[in-house]
């Protein structure tokens, strides 16, 4: 039966063959693809591996979920670029014994969410391992007035975050622990466990903030995106451009519905270090600032402001010291205590 068909019965051709039809016809074929950009454009490239253990399992995330995930991840560092994706490539490594139904579940994912924001699959290559990885290089284009990068970042700029941050992790608590969401409602339940296996990458955010400008000017806009959770984004942004930040509390990007759930201590944990969010975080001037949260409505908020002095610090509510953020407090792929998902 086909359904119980693994990739050692197809083999390798037998394999790329029925995965050629994920890929446009024109670039497949050779050794490499040949891709126009369009005019007076640069070209963005990232790349981001997925692991089973580490970034996926089988007990949370379906393999549609996992191919939307890893073109997703890719996306959002072109979004935090100001770039538009073009295309990308796959490099997978899989175990011999891995169902054929989960490598063309893993595409068809990939397929859907290259549909919904743009992009084609250009090519990849195919290896044996003994865990499935997914090695994905994405191609973007920008014009170079609009690229955005993480050292542009200066003293006195607003701090803006795009959507609320915590609710992939509170989604991947409930599918991992699913008996301990039994208060929570099933509108929540699904927008947490939706952020945490298909999220969306925000160019809208990008296009909002260039929208009803006269020129376009990148020169004074810090970006990137937060996948490693809000406090690591502050964090790497000043550390590039030599600046400092003080965060607010009280304008943290936290769903109430989360802080209900958990309590106020947990979901602010989850917003600076849970992860896997995949927003923007941005520096850039007030007025700015404030026309792209106008733009974005409740889906942005301005977390608190660049500095001169060193060090990234989030003020409590109440008149309580600060706290000094640092990036050993988040996770992090080579340390001892970092988990992987289970």
């Amino acid at each position: 039966m086909e359904n119980s068909q693994t990739i050692a019965d197809l083999g390798e051709l037998g394999l790329l063959q029925r995965l050629f039809r994920f890929c446009p016809g024109d670039v497949i074929g050779d050794d490499g693809a040949v891709v126009a950009l369009p005019p007076d454009q640069r070209l963005v490239v990232t790349t981001d591996v997925l692991v089973d253990g580490v970034h996926f399992s089988d007990r949370t995330t379906a393999p549609t979920d996992v191919g939307w995930r890893a073109v997703a991840a890719n996306l959002s560092d072109l979004a935090a670029m100001g770039a538009a994706p073009v295309g990308i490539t796959v490099g997978l490594s899989l175990p011999g014994h891995t169902p054929l139904t989960w490598v063309e579940g893993l595409y068809e994912g990939m397929a859907t969410c290259l549909r919904y924001w743009g992009g084609v699959v250009l090519g990849g290559d195919l290896c044996r391992a003994d865990t499935k990885s997914v090695a994905i290089t994405a191609l973007g284009s920008v014009y170079p007035d609009r690229a955005l990068y993480r050292h542009r970042a200066q003293p006195g700029q607003a701090i803006v975050a795009t959507g609320h941050h915590g609710l992939s992790r509170a989604g991947l608590e409930l599918l991992l622990h699913p008996e301990q969401g039994a208060e929570v409602s099933a509108v929540d339940r699904d927008r947490w466990i939706a952020a945490h296996q298909r999220p969306r990458p925000r160019f809208d955010a990008i296009a909002a903030l260039w929208d009803g400008l006269e020129t376009a000017n990148s020169a004074a806009i810090a970006a990137m995106d937060s996948s490693d959770g809000l406090a690591n984004a502050v964090l790497h942004l000043c550390q590039a451009s030599g600046v400092g930040a003080i965060l607010q509390e009280t304008d943290l990007p936290i769903d109430p519905a989360v802080a209900a759930w958990v309590g106020r201590s947990q979901a602010i944990d989850w917003c600076l270090y849970g992860g896997e969010d995949f927003e923007l975080v941005l520096c850039l001037p007030w007025p700015q600032a404030r026309t792209l949260r106008a733009s974005l409505g409740s889906d942005c908020a301005i977390v608190g402001e660049t500095t001169a002095a060193a060090g990234v610090e989030l003020q409590p509510a109440n008149a309580a010291p600060p706290t000094v953020l640092s990036f050993s407090q988040g996770f992090q792929h080579f340390a001892a205590a970092s988990p992987p998902e289970g």
